[in-house]
């Protein structure tokens, strides 16, 4: 009797895949994306628009070109999403603030 329990039994395999999706296979060593190396897409790196134009002064009374860098709700678009140099910027906010006291742009949405 000790003799029939000494089978040792192996683990089912598990099938490739997704088990919830059968149509889609793993992805590989890349991880999410597919793409090896770790790598997931190239972005171009943005260059300032007050640079490439030649603009030096920032007029707080310019409101078509400051509404362009305030977002919807009212805020201030960081640098890293319009691609604003820092002198720029920094130009740019002091702009957009002088023309939200002067009620030229609003300080929030509706």
């Amino acid at each position: 009797m000790a003799d029939d329990n000494q089978e040792v039994s192996t683990p089912p395999q598990r099938p490739q895949g997704r088990p919830d999706r059968p149509d889609r296979p793993d992805r590989g060593p890349g991880g999410p994306g597919g793409r090896e190396g770790g790598r997931k897409f190239f972005r171009r790196k943005k260059v300032c628009k007050f640079c490439v134009e030649k603009i030096d002064d920032i007029n707080y009374k310019d409101v078509r070109l400051l509404q362009g860098f305030v977002a919807e709700k009212g805020k201030i678009v960081p640098r890293r999403l319009t691609g604003v140099c820092t002198p720029h910027q920094r130009r740019l906010t002091a702009a957009i603030k002088r023309a939200r006291n002067i009620a030229l742009l609003p300080f929030a949405a509706r």
